[in-house]
């Protein structure tokens, strides 16, 4: 069931998930699609997170008219660390998302997407660990999980294992850290994954619809849609506004339709969609490298769960047991 429309305000709106945008032109989404968009959102009773574009060295500051539209409506607004969009409303709320594609120094938002490549991110650990104590919920994403290799796996389960130190250094003193990869799992009931076109829909600049921000990005650059079996075609759209959303076998997006995600319990897996097709060409089964990562992050979030219990209860209803595979497909057979 669909909860959420993202909106692109502009083509070079900022990539917060795997998916790099590289738009770089400015492209404004006319305020007459905006109202529509708005309006569809609205009569589906959706909640609108709004992405803005990169305002380079200033202040981004959208023409009056924008502000005002923007603003008619509850929203949610994702913006480039250091863009706090200028719409009226200039505390912002609680939900609100910066997105840092480099470890930032100050965080304005309650919520913070840091968007790394592995290297970066092992090299930047302690910069990343100091983020923990701000009281920000951090997301960090990792951008080339396509170039992931068993090769690295010690050394992603060795920087999960010193950050597990800081956090539980943290619960002792009494706070309570959010950081997706480790205390997420330790929350989670079942699975809590991207959901695009599923629980979230993307409308981008042009009207049309996609499953996420990647599909436009894949469209506008020409990348050919494998999952196209009717004729070879660059268009990732999903339907416009003017007849409506046209997902084809919508089903086949759902947790209920991956044979091996369903038994899975890496609830805080992404399941990223784009990755799936990009990697798998089955949009709906995640790659080797996802799967292991997910994996070891789960692992890490029970060794910090346990950790934690030796303190003093905590959560007691979550169990969390323990596996011998990384990747769910190497023992397909028991699931």
């Amino acid at each position: 069931m669909l909860q959420y429309l993202v909106i692109l305000l502009d083509d070079t709106s900022a990539a917060y998930c795997h998916a790099d945008n590289p738009l770089k032109e400015h492209n404004l989404m006319p305020i007459e699609t905006l109202k529509k968009g708005i309006l569809f959102g609205m009569k589906q009773n959706l909640m609108i997170q709004y992405v803005f574009p990169d305002c380079g060295t200033r202040d981004y500051e959208l023409p009056k008219e924008y502000a005002e539209v923007i603003e008619s409506i509850d929203n949610v607004k994702i913006y480039p660390t250091g863009c706090k969009p200028v719409t009226g409303i200039e505390d912002g709320n609680e939900t609100d998302v910066e997105v840092a594609n480099e470890v930032p120094e100050k965080v304005e938002a309650k919520n913070l997407v840091l968007r790394l490549p592995f290297g970066k991110m092992l090299k930047q650990k302690d910069e990343i660990a100091k983020l923990f104590a701000s009281g920000v919920r951090i997301n960090l994403c990792i951008t080339d999980v396509e170039q992931f290799t068993d090769g690295q796996i010690e050394a992603y389960k060795q920087l999960l294992e010193e950050w597990n130190g800081v956090l539980l250094g943290l619960y002792k003193q009494g706070l309570s850290p959010q950081f997706n990869l480790l205390t997420d799992r330790m929350m989670l009931k079942e699975m809590h994954n991207c959901e695009a076109g599923v629980s979230n829909i993307t409308l981008a600049p042009n009207g049309k619809f996609y499953l996420c921000p990647a599909f436009y990005y894949d469209e506008r650059m020409q990348v050919f849609n494998q999952l196209n079996h009717h004729q070879p075609s660059s268009d990732h759209s999903v339907g416009d506004l003017e007849k409506g959303l046209n997902i084809p076998n919508p089903q086949l997006l759902r947790l209920d339709h991956a044979p091996l995600c369903r038994n899975c319990d890496a609830y805080q897996c992404r399941r990223c969609l784009w990755l799936n097709r990009k990697l798998t060409w089955d949009i709906n089964t995640p790659s080797h490298q996802q799967c292991v990562m997910a994996h070891i992050e789960r692992n890490a979030s029970r060794a910090l769960l346990n950790d934690i219990r030796k303190v003093g209860e905590f959560m007691p209803e979550i169990d969390i047991k323990e596996i011998n595979y990384l990747d769910p497909f190497e023992v397909r057979k028991e699931f």
